[in-house]
Parts: structure tokens; C-alpha cells; sequence
């Protein structure tokens, strides 16, 4: 009855995750799912804890409700900007979770190998799973939980330096050891003979050694990526920490994490493929750590930046019929989304064409722009991607850069040993005048200078974007 029921109750849960993955991808039902997503999760820990092999109540409740609260006081006190690097906290947080569920499965398989026959009639829980396994599942056991361990521990350190990069503790350019991708290639060939050494033997010494190049290798990979690639990186390591789950689920027979881990899996390896895709990377050179970096010198860039006032802007947009705007991060630090979608609804109340560009990897999280555009009730139909808009921009009059730069960047273009030398950018530059509204003249994430801060049609708005939004909406009635 309790297996039946359990059994259920994951089917169940299987299926609201998948309605919140499909509901994710679209903006108005994206609240819905994440209910859904909520009530499958309530139903699946439930179901674990007065499924087979339950136990340990006291614990279980007290570990539950210390979790929630940690992730209540999370939810209530980070802000919008701090998401991305809270997104690779999380992913780290499974990772280390897989290493350590994978090194208790290792320790009781051993403690039940050692027992008589006899002795393990009276098991229980998962003891009792693996004192029914013959020698060929076994084998078969070990694999998938040094997989799992494998995973976890690359995602483990590689969630690490990419929190570190996101929050600016650590360099946002692309950094390797002397050796580069050989270190990693050696941390590689070290695992796959501690996999083998490991099957044959059962022996603890070989796991310890590949997680040790496992964590080597997770953080090598992630220090070697530059800056303005991280929001793929994020998605990625979302996906390597999926597959930790379903490795593990398979260790622990555990149905319902193998479904949950191949679905975030398998979206997080999409996701990332047509980020990179979008971003004209290689798949592969993801996965491999491989690009980031720089060829060569990189073109000089000639001229100055040159400044303009709230009511040169003001006048600009009181002439201009169509205008474009793009947001970047700096919108989401300052939070200036409200004031965008206000200056929105009074341009468009003046009958003109009003478009906002989102760039793939915008901000520095996948949909970070259109999340922030939708809590300032920003209409979904003017809210266009890349592809949509890019070759609008020469039949447009302004372009309001908010807070981006690499995004906008001609270097990508321009530049073969630019860091992110053939990124498809959205090319603003083009528009007959270019608003940039930015702090001040410092360099982007990535650290690249930014050509169209010096074209002859770019204006530098300069100040706190929600400040400067501020008097300009003063000016525009």
C-alpha cells in the first residue's frame, strides 16, 4: 500500500513538473506553473517521507522546516539583480548535495556487502534495495553513483566561481592555469582510471581521488570563461546539476528524481544550446570551457564620449516617431524598470511607436529582461527579441540603451580578437541617434570597451538610471 501510493504520488508530481517547465516558457503562464511547480514538489517530499524506508522523523521534519526558512529569509531579502548569482549559489548547493548522498550510498553498500545473507533478510529501506542486487547490478550501482559524484562535484565548484564571477568576488575575465586544457584533460583521464579502478574494486581510495580532479576540473572550467558569457555558463551548470540528480536517483532507485533530474537535464542542455546558438558559440566549447578569452591586441578605439542633458534626450524623443528601447543589468541595479514602462506609456500615449530589444543573454540570467519588463506591466507585444527587431534599426529615430553594453557592443563585430568577436549584438548603432544612459565611463561586465559610446550619433546620458529616468520623465508629459 505504502509503495502503491508513493508510486502515485511521484507519477503525479512527474506530471505537474512537467506542465511548469511548459508553462515557464511563456510570460502570462509562467505563474501558473510556478504553482505548479510548488504543489509537485510539496507532493513529492511528502510522498518520500511516508513512503518505503521512511524514518528519522524528528530530523526529517526539523531539516524541512530549517531549509524552508533559509529559503524563506533567501526569497524575502535578495534583491532582482542578485539573482543570477543566487541561481549558481542553488546549483551549487545540488551539486554538493549528489557528492554527498553518492559517498553514503558507497558507505552502505559497503556496510551491506560485509553482512551474511542472513543478516541482510532483515534490512530495510534502502539497505534492503541493495541487499537484493546481484553482483551485475552491483556493478552497474557503482557507476551510477560515481557519475553522480563526478557531476556533482564539477558542479559543486564550477556554481562556486560562477557565484564568485556573478557577485564580483572573483575576475570577470576568462583565467587558466599554466596548461590550460591539458590540466583539465589530465583531471579527466585521472577520473576515467579511478572509474575503472573503482568498478573493479569497490575501494573507497578511487572515489576520493576523481572527486578531488572532479572539483579541479569544475573550477578550472568556469575560471576560464570570460564575463560575458556567464548567463550561458549559469545555464549549463542548471543542466549539469540535473543530471547529478538523475545519476543519483538511479543509485538510490528513486524514480521520481530520475524524471525531475533528466527534465532539468534536458532544458538546462536546450536552453544552453540555443543561448549559444544565439550567441554564435560552439555547443561544445561550453561544455570544454574553451572560450572567453582573447586571440590578440584589440582595436584601438579613437574619439570621445560625448554627453548630453535630460532635455536634449526630452527634445530627441518629442521629435522621433519610432523608438527602440534596450535594457541591460544596469536597469535592473538601479530598478528602473518602472520608470521605463512610465516613459513607455507617455511616449506611446503621444502616438508613438515604442519597441523594446532583448538581447539572449541580457542582464546576466536568461529572461532577466523580460521578467523585470513584465513586473512593470511593460505590454508583452512590444517586448521583442533579437531576431524580431535587429534589422529595424536603421528605419528607427531613437535608441535608448539602458544599463547595457556588451550587448550593444560593435567590437563583436568589428573586432576578431575582441572577447566576444562574432556575438551577435543588437546593432543600435545603427539607428539615426543612440541614447546611452550609464553610470559613468567604466567598461562593461566583461571588461571590453564599447565603440558605440564614440560613434558621432551617441549621446552619453550619464547617471543612476532611475535617477536620470526621473528628470527626463519630468520633461516628457
Amino acid at each position: 500500500m505504502e509503495f502503491g501510493f508513493t508510486t502515485a504520488a511521484y507519477v503525479v508530481a512527474a506530471v505537474l513538473f512537467i506542465l511548469s517547465l511548459g508553462g515557464l516558457s511563456g510570460q502570462e503562464s509562467a505563474k501558473r506553473a510556478v504553482w505548479y511547480g510548488i504543489v509537485g514538489m510539496a507532493l513529492a517530499v511528502a510522498a518520500t517521507l511516508v513512503g518505503p524506508g521512511s524514518g528519522l522523523w524528528p530530523l526529517s521534519l526539523l531539516l524541512i522546516a530549517g531549509g524552508g526558512l533559509i529559503g524563506y529569509y533567501v526569497a524575502t531579502k535578495v534583491q532582482m539583480t542578485e539573482m543570477p548569482q543566487l541561481v549558481a549559489a542553488m546549483h551549487s548547493l545540488v551539486g554538493l548535495a549528489a557528492v554527498f548522498v553518492g559517498y553514503i550510498a558507497h558507505l552502505e553498500l559497503g556496510n551491506v556487502m560485509a553482512m551474511s545473507h542472513e543478516a541482510r533478510e532483515g534490512l530495510d529501506g534502502f539497505a534492503a534495495l541493495l541487499a537484493h542486487k546481484s553482483p551485475v547490478e552491483v556493478a552497474i550501482l557503482r557507476v551510477e553513483l560515481f557519475l553522480g559524484i563526478f557531476i556533482g562535484a564539477v558542479t559543486f565548484t564550477g556554481s562556486v566561481v560562477a557565484y564568485g564571477k556573478l557577485a564580483g568576488k572573483l575576475t570577470s575575465s576568462a583565467e587558466k592555469l599554466p596548461g590550460g586544457h591539458v590540466l583539465n584533460a589530465t583531471a579527466a583521464a585521472i577520473s576515467v582510471i579511478c572509474l575503472i579502478w573503482y568498478f573493479n574494486t569497490g575501494g573507497f581510495l578511487p572515489l576520493a581521488l576523481m572527486t578531488l580532479a572532479a572539483l579541479f576540473i569544475g573550477y578550472h572550467l568556469i575560471m576560464g570563461i570570460g564575463g560575458a558569457d556567464m548567463p550561458v555558463v549559469v545555464s549549463m551548470l542548471n543542466s549539469y546539476s540535473g543530471w547529478a540528480a538523475a545519476a543519483i536517483g538511479f543509485s538510490l532507485g528513486n524514480d521520481l528524481l530520475i524524471v525531475v533530474g533528466a527534465l532539468v537535464g534536458s532544458s538546462g542542455a536546450i536552453l544552453s544550446y540555443i543561448m549559444c546558438k544565439a550567441m554564435n558559440r560552439s555547443f561544445v566549447s561550453v561544455i570544454l570551457g574553451g572560450f572567453g578569452g582573447t586571440t590578440g591586441p584589440q582595436m584601438e578605439v579613437e574619439g570621445e564620449q560625448i554627453a548630453i542633458d535630460a532635455e536634449g534626450v526630452a527634445a530627441a524623443l518629442e521629435e522621433a516617431d519610432s523608438i527602440v528601447i534596450i535594457p541591460g543589468y544596469g536597469m535592473a541595479v538601479a530598478q528602473a524598470q518602472q520608470n521605463v514602462a512610465e516613459l513607455t506609456r507617455r511616449l506611446r500615449a503621444k502616438g508613438k511607436t515604442v519597441r523594446f530589444a532583448i538581447h539572449p543573454v541580457a542582464g546576466r540570467l536568461p529572461g532577466h529582461m523580460n521578467v523585470l519588463l513584465a513586473e512593470a506591466k511593460v505590454p508583452y507585444d512590444i517586448v521583442l527579441e533579437m531576431d524580431e527587431i535587429n534589422d529595424d534599426f536603421p528605419d528607427t529615430d531613437v535608441a535608448i540603451v539602458i544599463g547595457s553594453n556588451d550587448i550593444v557592443n560593435p567590437a563583436a563585430q568589428e573586432d576578431p580578437n575582441s572577447p566576444i568577436a562574432g556575438m551577435p549584438v543588437l546593432e543600435c548603432w545603427k539607428a539615426k541617434q543612440v541614447f546611452v544612459s550609464k553610470r559613468g565611463q567604466g567598461t562593461g561586465y566583461s571588461g571590453i570597451e564599447n565603440p558605440l559610446f564614440f560613434k558621432e550619433n551617441t549621446r552619453m546620458f550619464y547617471g543612476d538610471a532611475k535617477a536620470s529616468l526621473d528628470t527626463l520623465l519630468t520633461l516628457v508629459q
